[in-house]
């Protein structure tokens, strides 16, 4: 039965036997000449353009035969933000060397942080405390024996080759805020090595200007008081080591050798004002759901979730200031409306029932999705799976695919064994220090203990199709250039949703649930043990 619903989900595609497909044919890309065209503004979270977006993702699930899976009978669910803008103008930044003050430009030395809550003034020592990792039970702690109290710490990005890009990513992002907190420290500078960055610092600087967003409810934020919070250019970064008896490339081509890093005293200060505002908006999630077939599974539920939100508008480059999100993140959005399509078409319902995600957010810190997964308007415990789709990159033919979190639980079994079949194979994340593996929503699951991964089309490293990602990277990551004209594989989007549709239904009509493997460090989220191998203890 099971072989049949996969045969006939994938007979079902509209693009499996199809003519080769162009931007007048594509479904896929009708969806996208849509929500990235100029009328959806970048559908920044909260704006016109966004709730414009999402009444036409709405519509497009109901169509595809998708229940209401929001509240209230709707498609919708509500997520509460608080917006904080940066007024870079009246704010200032200064090293202090004894009594001297050195002012740091914002924006071409030093970006003021967004995102959390900022301390409207500080004046504290600096000290280094390497890649600023926290995780003990790994066997690896940069706080470690440090006195942090009233301090600023600095840290570089990476980490150490003994651990593995998903902890070092995982360190980061998640335990860094309640390492910081616990040692007393008052901020932190991040410095990103010139290698491991998507964008080049003019257009970090750009993008400066845009409002940071945190949920509003205060058991969901990071912090839990103001902390000072920057990123400071690395071309710049050599002032913070002048009195320090270390330079920052001797720290960089330690990074580059992922090799440990020391800690120590910078022996300055830095001082700073913060002025800004705070506000209260609200900007939805939307969610669908094909019920499941089978009467003792129906009530499990596989999340599919890609981002809808974008950046809005901004600073002009080359003319053009609508940060359209083509390939970030209406192409996630239009495969889950297309695959939602299929699967209606196909007419046998997969065993487990399907929420469809677009979620808000995601390019403020994975905010939708992380109210959707704390707070989902389906049973939380019900949740067996996430499959995210991110960013995708249908830019050549599809042969190999990035399975982010392939190697933590029995997904990445499934999604190697269906690419087996169609033909295509997968690759480890090329670009560990990148940390993409927590810089999407299907993190959000993770940190609540559902086994998830997110989709990517990868190359061969230092082949002809990864030169081109790394090139849409530099050119139009996060830049108006993410817009329409761009070249895309519209045979690659198809044979990916094909892909994708295969892995959906395998999941959804598998006899058991997703495990985390038994060797996985997110096994740990799992509090109920629902999804846990019984083979042995993780780390």
């Amino acid at each position: 039965m099971r072989a049949l619903l996969f045969t006939a989900a994938l007979a079902a595609t509209s693009w499996t036997h199809a003519a080769e497909p162009t931007k007048e044919t594509s479904p896929w890309w009708g969806h996208i000449k849509v929500l990235a065209s100029d009328a959806y503004q970048g559908r920044l979270t909260g704006s016109p353009g966004y709730l414009k977006a999402a009444d036409y993702v709405a519509g497009q699930f109901k169509a595809a035969g998708l229940a209401p899976a929001g509240e209230g009978g709707g498609y919708f669910q509500t997520v509460k933000f608080l917006e904080q803008r940066i007024d870079a103008a009246h704010s200032t930044v200064a090293l202090i060397d004894g009594g001297a003050a050195s002012p740091l430009a914002i924006g071409p030395d030093i970006i003021l942080g967004a995102r959390d809550a900022q301390l409207a003034t500080v004046t504290a020592p600096l000290v280094f405390i390497g890649y600023g990792l926290h995780l003990p039970e790994a066997g690896y702690d940069d706080f470690a024996g440090q006195e942090l109290k009233g301090k600023i710490v600095v840290i570089l990005g990476g980490g150490p080759a003994t651990l593995s890009a998903a902890l070092k990513s995982h360190a980061s992002s998640t335990e860094f805020p309640k390492a910081l907190q616990a040692a007393g420290a008052v901020g932190f500078i991040r410095l990103q090595n010139p290698k491991a960055m998507d964008i080049p610092w003019p257009r970090v600087m750009a993008l400066s200007s845009q409002p940071g967003m945190r949920l509003a409810d205060p058991a969901l934020q990071n912090y839990a008081a103001p902390v000072f919070s920057a990123s400071m250019n690395p071309e710049r970064a050599e002032a913070l080591f002048a009195r320090s008896g270390h330079s920052f490339a001797e720290l960089l081509a330690l990074a580059d050798a992922h090799a440990p890093l020391p800690r120590f005293a910078l022996n300055l200060s830095l001082t700073a004002t913060v002025s800004g505002e705070t506000r209260a908006i609200t900007s939805p999630n939307v969610a669908g759901v094909l019920p499941g077939s089978d009467p003792a599974l129906k009530g499990q539920y596989v999340v599919v979730s890609a981002h809808l939100d974008h950046l809005g508008v901004g600073q002009p480059i080359n003319g053009d200031a609508i940060y359209h999100g083509a390939m970030d993140n209406a192409s996630g959005v239009a495969s889950m409306i297309e695959t939602a399509r299929a699967l209606k078409a196909a007419g046998a319902r997969p065993r487990r029932s399907i929420v469809f995600v677009a979620v808000c957010g995601e390019e403020k810190g994975l905010l939708g999705s992380r109210a959707f997964a704390e707070q989902p308007t389906v049973p939380k415990a019900a949740i067996v799976a996430d499959i995210n789709m991110d960013e995708f990159l249908p830019l050549f033919p599809l042969r190999h695919l990035l399975v982010l979190g392939e190697g933590e639980s029995t997904l990445g079994g499934q999604a190697r064994q269906v690419a087996a079949k169609l033909g295509y194979d997968t690759l480890p994340d090329p670009a560990p220090d990148r940390n993409i593996f927590v810089r999407s929503d299907q993190y959000s699951f993770i940190r609540t203990g559902v086994p998830s991964v997110a989709l990517m089309i990868e190359g061969l490293p230092g082949s002809p199709e990864a030169k081109i990602i790394k090139d849409w990277s530099t050119l139009r990551y996060h830049a108006p250039q993410d817009d329409l004209t761009q070249p895309v594989d519209l045979a690659a989007a198809d044979a990916f949703d094909t892909y994708l549709l295969a892995f959906i239904t395998t999941v959804a009509n598998a006899e058991a649930r997703p495990l985390w493997n038994a060797d996985s460090f997110f096994r740990r989220f799992d509090v109920s043990g629902a999804a846990s191998s019984p083979a042995r203890p993780a780390l």
